[in-house]
C-alpha cells in the first residue's frame, strides 16, 4: 500500500505497514527483504522515515512545530529499528517483511507512543484479514521449485524431504511439540536462492517464535542448531560438504573425534599434548544423546563463544567440546584417558559444570583456566601502575579482578619526594577503569574490575561517588564496580550512632593489617592521636550519615556493595599467613593478599537439580560429583597458565578452590517448597553442609595421594577448625553475631581426618554467580530466586525467551495454561502473585525475585555461611525500597554472619517488555491490542536490571 493515512471502517487511522520492500529505509549495504509473495528485494530505501512521520501526522494531527518534533523522534525511531533489524538478522542479512513491521511496532511501544502504536496494531491486523480472503496462502505456494544456492556457489534443487525430516527429528521424544508449526513459519521464509547457512537458520527462528507456548521448543531450537552446527563442523574437518542427523551422529562422532583434535592443533588452537592421547578410545566414549540436553539459550551461548572455531567456521561440537575441557584438565594425569573419560561424563551429564575461563582455555595453548584474581595495591607509582598493568594482564584471558586500593594515600595527604599534596586514589581509579574497558579478552566478553576500599579511608565519601551520572566526569568510573570493605567497628558505631573518623593510610598503614580486636585498639589509639594532633589527615562524621550515604549511593547507582571486613578474616583458614583485604569481581572469593601474592581463586559449580530424588538430595551421587570436581578444580592449579609470578607463587603455595552451586531455586520448586519458607532455608542449610562435608573430604583424600598444601601447617585446618567450628570465633569477637550452629553430619570424624592428613586445598568453596555456566545447563543461576517466570533475557548471544517449565507443567496439570495465562504473564511482569486464576499453593511456590522478603535471602545465605570457608555472591531485592528498609536489611545481613552482599535490585528499574507482537522471540507480547494503550512503562530488557551485572547485562558476564 502506499505510504499514506486514511481511516478504516471503525475510524480509526490507518498507519502504514510498510508491505513493500520500497517503504524500507536505506540501511547498511548487503540486507534484503523478503516479501510476503517470495521474492526478495534490497533493504535500500526512505521511506521507514516517511511512513513513520506519516503515521504520527495521521494520529497527532500535529502543526509546524508539532512536525519538526515528529521529525526528530521519527530519526531516532528509525534508528532503532534498523540497528534491531540488522542486530537480529543473522548471517543471512535477510529478513522478513513481518520483522520489520514488529520492530517498528516493537519501536512505537518502547517509546510509549501509544496511540499510534493501538492504531498500528488494529490497522495491521485488519491487512491479516483481508489477505486471508483474498490473497493464497503461503501454504499453497509451491516450494519444491526453490533452489538453494550451496557453498560454492551452484544452485540446487530445495531438499524440502530432508527439511521436514530434521523438524521432525528435533520434536522427537518431546511432549506438546509439533513439527508443523516450525515448517509453515519456516516456509514463509525460503526464497529462491536462499543460501545454506539462511536455510539452516530458517526452522531454528521459527521454532523459537513457539517456546513462549511450550517450553519444550527450546529444546526442538536446539536440535535445529545442532543439525548447523554438525554441517559446518563436519564439513570443515573433513574437507568436504558433509552433514549427519542426530542419529548419524551415532557412529559419526567416534571418528569426527581425532579429527577435531588434529584439525584444531594445526590450526594452533588446541595444545599438541592433546594428540598423544589415545584419541579412538576417548570418541568412543563420547556420548552422542547428551547434544540433546541441551536448550536453545545454553547451544547458542556455548556457539558463539565457546566453540572452537578458524576462519570463520565452528569445528567443535559439543561433546567434543567437553572432551577437550577434560583433557586439559586430565593432561598431568597418570592414567589420563581413564580420568579424562571421568571428567568428561561429569561436565557433560551437567552434574556439575566449570568456571567460563577454564571451558573457555583448558586443552589450549594458553591454558589460562582460574576465575578470579585479588590484588592489593601498593601506595607509590610503580606500585600503582604495575597494578594497572597485571590488571590487563589478568584480564587478558579471563580472569575477573578484585583491588585493594585502601593502603593509596589519600586527597591532601603530603607526597616527600616531591613535597607536595596527594590527589588522593580516585585519579587512579579512573585509570584502573579505563584499563578494564581497553581490554576486552579478545571480545568474548568485557574486561571487569571491582575496586575496594575500607570504610576509614579518607576519600571513602568520594569514591561512593564514583558511579553518578554527575559531577567531574574525570573523578567518575562509570564501568567499575565498587565496594565497600567495611570493619565491625563501623557498624558498631552506626548502631551506636556515635562518630567515625576517617583516615589516610600512610599515617594509619597498620589498619589495613588489622580486624577485630587489635583493630580496634589501633583505631581506637589513632583517633586519640588526631585529638591531640598528631595526625595531620582526617576528618570526623556521623557513622549513622555516612552509612546512609552508603546504602543511598548503592540504591542510586548499584554501588558501592557492602562487604564485611572482619567475618572475612576472623573465619578465614589462612589468618596464620595473611591477612583478606578484599573480596573479587562478584564478591565471593574472600583470599589473602600482599605485595608478594595475588589471590587466584579456581572455580565450578554443582547443578543441584540433577542431584534430587523424590526424597531429597542424592547424597551417593552427590558425594561422587564432588570428589570428581574437586580433583579437576586442584588440577586447574597446576596445568594453569599464569600471567604474573604473583599469582603463580600464591597459588601453588595455598591451592584455593571455590566450588559453588547453580539450580537452587530449581530444586526448591521440584521439591515443592517455596522460597520465602523455612523449609527453604533448611535445604540450603543441609544441602551445602552436604556439600562442604564432601569438599573437604575430598580435598583430604587428595592431600593424602598428593601431599597437603604448602601453607597448611598453622591454619585452622590443622587445629581441627573447620568453617563450621570458626562460628565461634566471630561470636567470641563480636557478641552480637547471630548464626546457627546445628549441624547433621558426621563432623567430629571428619576434624580428625584433617586434622591427621591434611587438606590438599587451603580453601574449598564459595558461590559464584554462575551466570553463563547455568544457561548452558538450562538452570536457575547460583542461589538466586527467579527473576521472572517469564521474561527476555538478553546477553553477547542475543534475546531469548524464557519461561519457567515447571510452572508451566503445573498449570497444564491443573488445565490452567492457555494464550490468556501467557498473556496475563506478560502483562503481570512473569509474576503469578496478581493473576487471580492461579491456585495459592502455585503462587508461593513460584513468587518471583520481588516478592519473596529479603529477609528470606538472608536467612538462607546466613545458613550457608556457617559451612563455606570463602563467600557467596549474594544479591538482594527490594520491591518498594526505603531507607528504614535498606538499613534494616544490610544490618541483618551483617548481624547474621555474611562476609559479603552483592548486587541490590529494586523494582522500580524493572520492567517486562511489554508489545503486542506475536510469533516472534526477543520481545514479549501484551495482552491484546486493546491494552497497547493503557500499557505501563516499557523498558528495553537489556537495560531491565539497569544496575544489575550478572542477569541481563549483555556485556557482562564476568564471573562465570
Amino acid at each position: 500500500m502506499p505510504a499514506t493515512s486514511t481511516l478504516t471502517t471503525n475510524g480509526i487511522a490507518a498507519i502504514p505497514a510498510f508491505n513493500h520492500a520500497s517503504d524500507l529505509t536505506a540501511a547498511e549495504p548487503g540486507y534484503r527483504v523478503i516479501r510476503r509473495n517470495g521474492s526478495v528485494t534490497p533493504f535500500d530505501a526512505s521511506k521507514i522515515t516517511v511512513a513513520l512521520t506519516k503515521a504520527f501526522l495521521a494520529v497527532e494531527r500535529s502543526g509546524a512545530a508539532g512536525s519538526r518534533r515528529v521529525h526528530d523522534l521519527v530519526e531516532g525511531l528509525t534508528d532503532q529499528i534498523v540497528s534491531n533489524l540488522t542486530r537480529r538478522v543473522g548471517e543471512g542479512r535477510t529478513f522478513h517483511i513481518e520483522d520489520v513491521q514488529d520492530q517498528v511496532e516493537l519501536a512505537l511501544m518502547r517509546g510509549e507512543h501509544h496511540k499510534v502504536a493501538r492504531a498500528y496494531v488494529l490497522y495491521r491486523e485488519e491487512r491479516a484479514r483481508e489477505r486471508t480472503a483474498t490473497e493464497a496462502t503461503d501454504a499453497g505456494r509451491t516450494i519444491s521449485a526453490l533452489n538453494v544456492k550451496t557453498d560454492d556457489g551452484s544452485l540446487a534443487p530445495l531438499d524440502e524431504a530432508r527439511l521436514a525430516a530434521i523438524v521432525s527429528e528435533a520434536c522427537e521424544g518431546l511432549s506438546d511439540v509439533a513439527a508443523e508449526p516450525i515448517l509453515a513459519e519456516a516456509r514463509r521464509n525460503l526464497y529462491d536462492g536462499i543460501t545454506v547457512d539462511e536455510l539452516s537458520l530458517a526452522p531454528i527462528l521459527a521454532a523459537r517464535t513457539l517456546v513462549e507456548q511450550e517450553p519444550n521448543y527450546a529444546f526442538v531450537s536446539s536440535r535445529l542448531l545442532l543439525d548447523r552446527l554438525r554441517r559446518e563442523a563436519l564439513s570443515y574437518v573433513s574437507g568436504r560438504p558433509e552433514q549427519a542427523t542426530q542419529t548419524e551422529m551415532a557412529e559419526r562422532y567416534a571418528s569426527y573425534f581425532p579429527e577435531f583434535i588434529h584439525v584444531g592443533i594445526e590450526a594452533g588452537l588446541i595444545d599438541h599434548e592433546l594428540g598423544r592421547f589415545d584419541l579412538d578410545r576417548l570418541g568412543a566414549s563420547l556420548k552422542p544423546e547428551r547434544d540433546l540436553q541441551f536448550q536453545y539459550l545454553g547451544l547458542q551461548t556455548l556457539y558463539d563463544r565457546y566453540f572452537l572455531h578458524t576462519k570463520g567456521k565452528r569445528f567443535e561440537l559439543p561433546q567434543a567440546f567437553f572432551m577437550r575441557v577434560a583433557m586439559g584438565l586430565a593432561v598431568r594425569e597418570i592414567d589420563r584417558e581413564a580420568r579424562a573419560i571421568e571428567f568428561y561424563d561429569l561436565l557433560s551429564s551437567f552434574d556439575f559444570m566449570a568456571s567460563t575461563p577454564t571451558l573457555f582455555n583448558s586443552g589450549t595453548l594458553r591454558p589460562q583456566l582460574s576465575s578470579c584474581f585479588l590484588t592489593t595495591v601498593a601506595d607509590d607509582l610503580d606500585g600503582i601502575f604495575k597494578a594497572v598493568k597485571d590488571n590487563a594482564l589478568l584480564a587478558k584471558y579471563s580472569g575477573g579482578l578484585g583491588n585493594d586500593w585502601t593502603l593509596v594515600r589519600g586527597l591532601g595527604a603530603h607526597i616527600k619526594g616531591t613535597n607536595g599534596e596527594s590527589q588522593g586514589v580516585v585519579p587512579f581509579l579512573k585509570v584502573a577503569n579505563d584499563t578494564a574497558i581497553a581490554v576486552n579478552q579478545g571480545g568474548k566478553r568485557k574486561g571487569a574490575v571491582c575496586a575496594y576500599l575500607e570504610t576509614w579511608h579518607v576519600d571513602i565519601e568520594e569514591f561512593l561517588d564514583l558511579r553518578k551520572n554527575t559531577g567531574d566526569d574525570r573523578r567518575r568510573t562509570h564501568d567499575m564496580n565498587t565496594a565497600n570493605w567495611v570493619p565491625d567497628l563501623f557498624m558498631e558505631r552506626v548502631e551506636a550512632d556515635g562518630e567515625w573518623t576517617l583516615f589516610s593510610p600512610d599515617e594509619t598503614a597498620d589498619l589495613h593489617d588489622l580486624y577485630g580486636k587489635p583493630f580496634r585498639a589501633a583505631y581506637e589509639a589513632y583517633e586519640a592521636k588526631a585529638a591531640a594532633g598528631g595526625i595531620k589527615v582526617f576528618r570526623k562524621v556521623r557513622a549513622h550519615d555516612l552509612w546512609r550515604k552508603m546504602l543511598t549511593m548503592l540504591f542510586e547507582t548499584g554501588h558501592p556493595w557492602v562487604t564485611f571486613k572482619d567475618p572475612c578474616n576472623i573465619r578465614s583458614p589462612q589468618g596464620h599467613v595473611g591477612v583478606v583485604h578484599s573480596s573479587n569481581l562478584c564478591t565471593e572469593i574472600t583470599l589473602n593478599t600482599s605485595k608478594d601474592e595475588v589471590a587466584v581463586c579456581n572455580l565450578g559449580s554443582i547443578n543441584l537439580v540433577n542431584h534430587l530424588t523424590e526424597n531429597g538430595l542424592d547424597l551417593d551421587r552427590l558425594a561422587k560429583t564432588v570428589g570428581t570436581a574437586m580433583r579437576m578444580l586442584d588440577n586447574v592449579i597446576d596445568i594453569n597458565f599464569y600471567t604474573i609470578p604473583e599469582a603463580r607463587r600464591s597459588n601453588l603455595h595455598h591451592r584455593p578452590v571455590g566450588l559453588g552451586i547453580m539450580g537452587f531455586q530449581d530444586a526448591l520448586q521440584a521439591l515443592r517448597i517455596p522460597y520465602a519458607s523455612q523449609a527453604a532455608v533448611e535445604f540450603a542449610d543441609h544441602s551445602v553442609e552436604a556439600i562442604s562435608y564432601h569438599a573437604i573430604s575430598a580435598s583430604v583424600d587428595l592431600a593424602a595421594e598428593r601431599g597437603s598444601y604448602a601453607s597448611f601447617e598453622g591454619s585452622l585446618w590443622s587445629k581441627g577448625i573447620l568453617p563450621i567450628d570458626s562460628i565461634k570465633l566471630l561470636e567470641d569477637a563480636r557478641p552480637g553475631a547471630q548464626m546457627d550452629g546445628a549441624s547433621t553430619l558426621d563432623w567430629e570424624a571428619l576434624r580428625m581426618r584433617v586434622k591427621k592428613t591434611g587438606m590438599r586445598n587451603s580453601n574449598t568453596m564459595a558461590i559464584a554467580p554462575t551466570a553463563t555456566i547455568s544457561n548452558i545447563c538450562g538452570v536457575s543461576q547460583s542461589i538466586e530466586p527467579a527473576y521472572q517466570n517469564l521474561f527476555v533475557k538478553s546477553n553477547m548471544s542475543g534475546d531469548f525467551t524464557v519461561v519457567n517449565a515447571q510452572l508451566v507443567h503445573d498449570l497444564k496439570v491443573r488445565g490452567l495454561w492457555d494464550e490468556v495465562m501467557v498473556s496475563d504473564l506478560k502483562y503481570f511482569d512473569g509474576s503469578v502473585g496478581q493473576i487471580d486464576r492461579i491456585p495459592d499453593d502455585l503462587k508461593a511456590l513460584y513468587a518471583t525475585a520481588f516478592e519473596i522478603d529479603s529477609s528470606w535471602l538472608i536467612e538462607a545465605a546466613s545458613r550457608r555461611q556457617k559451612w563455606i570457608d570463602q563467600a557467596q555472591s549474594l544479591n538482594l531485592y527490594i520491591a518498594n525500597p526505603s531507607g528504614r528498609k535498606l538499613d534494616e536489611l544490610y544490618r541483618l545481613a551483617w548481624r547474621k554472619g555474611l562476609k559479603t552482599t552483592y548486587y541490590l535490585r529494586s523494582r522500580s528499574a524493572t520492567h517486562v517488555e511489554k508489545s503486542t507482537l506475536k510469533g516472534t522471540d526477543g520481545k514479549l507480547n501484551a495482552v491484546s491490542p486493546a491494552a497497547v494503550a493503557a500499557a505501563p512503562i516499557v523498558v528495553d530488557p537489556g537495560q531491565a536490571w539497569g544496575k544489575a551485572c550478572a542477569i541481563d547485562d549483555p556485556d557482562c558476564e564476568a564471573c562465570q
